[in-house]
């Protein structure tokens, strides 16, 4: 089988679900098709409940990171502007999946409907396909049409002035410590992140990591009494 490009094969990925990637990036250190790329439990590479899908009807997306950190202005600090984050849009690798980590003061932070439907609009013009942020934004009536799915906290309707702090820094985003330049696959279970680098060892596992997993999922299903559904189960590994 010839090698897939590699939009090929973030095409490939998008026809799979968050949890299913994250099985092979980390979730089952034991499992031979698993990369083993974090601890699952303390690697902080997919994020909590704190946040969630506001378009599953979108379905997956996987693209390249660009951070920002969004908080209130500092008359003392004006290095950022929103047309330098366009500027980080241009010059980054597509697909992208924006990553911004709001750092608003506790009271504010679930006030701030930060992102709308004129930055969304530019988003995509810019080629974001998706935004993971661990607050809210408004606007989905108008989101929804550009076909950009987001991760957040929730929605409200409206904010204060704001700024950029940084961009393309490390953030950590509801349990989710991500770099600039990291794939960011997100779906209606969250969002997981792993090094581009290793997208190729992804797709390779994917496939009988999957078809396994279907292939157990039916002999449950076919099952016919308690006794079979047992039986389904692998057997312990000899220690």
């Amino acid at each position: 089988m010839a090698e897939l490009s590699e939009q090929q094969m973030l095409k490939k990925l998008e026809k799979f679900n968050t949890p299913t990637v994250g099985n092979i990036v980390a979730t089952f250190a034991k499992d031979p098709l698993c990369l083993g790329l974090y601890d699952p439990w303390h690697g902080r590479w997919y994020t909590d409940q704190s946040v969630r899908c506001i378009f599953p009807e979108l379905g997956p997306r996987i693209g390249y990171a660009v951070t920002v950190v969004y908080s209130l202005p500092d008359p003392d600090y004006k290095r950022w502007s929103f047309t330098d984050l366009i500027d980080v849009f241009g010059k980054t690798k597509k697909p992208i999946v924006l990553v911004c980590q709001q750092d608003f003061p506790p009271d504010l932070l679930p006030r701030n409907g930060l992102f709308g439907g004129i930055m969304t609009a530019t988003f995509k013009a810019c080629s974001v396909i998706g935004v993971v942020t661990n607050g809210p934004s408004r606007d989905v009536d108008e989101i929804r049409k550009l076909n950009v799915q987001y991760i957040m906290s929730g929605v409200t309707s409206g904010h204060g002035e704001f700024a950029i702090r940084a961009i393309n820094v490390p953030v950590s985003v509801a349990g989710m410590d991500v770099a600039p330049g990291d794939l960011i696959h997100m779906d209606e279970n969250g969002a997981c992140k792993f090094p581009a680098d290793r997208l190729a060892d992804v797709c390779r596992n994917i496939d009988e990591k999957t078809a396994f997993e279907d292939r157990w999922v039916n002999s449950i299903l076919n099952a016919k009494n308690i006794e079979e559904i047992k039986a389904t189960f692998p057997p312990k590994k000899a220690k």
